[in-house]
C-alpha cells in the first residue's frame, strides 16, 4: 500500500470512528503541532480533565464555562 493509499485508508477508518476517538486524534495532532514539553502537555491535560469533571459534578454544560441555571 502506498503512502497515499494508507492515508486514505486511515481517513476512512477515522470517519467511521466514535466521536471520542476523533476528538482524541484532533487533540493529539493539536498538541504535537505546538511542540511543547511532555510536562507542559500533561499538566494542561490534568487541568482540562479536572475542569470537565467539575462541570459534570455540578450539572453544568461540559462544553461551556457557563454553569447550568439553578432550579
Amino acid at each position: 500500500m502506498s503512502g497515499s493509499d494508507a492515508t486514505q485508508h486511515s481517513s476512512a477508518g477515522l470517519a467511521s470512528a466514535p466521536v471520542h476517538v476523533k476528538l482524541a486524534v484532533d487533540l493529539i495532532m493539536l498538541l504535537e503541532q505546538q511542540q511543547l514539553s511532555d510536562h507542559d502537555v500533561l499538566a494542561a491535560l490534568d487541568i482540562v480533565r479536572a475542569d470537565f469533571q467539575k462541570k459534570c459534578r455540578v450539572g453544568g454544560n461540559s462544553t461551556s464555562h457557563i454553569p447550568a441555571p439553578a432550579s
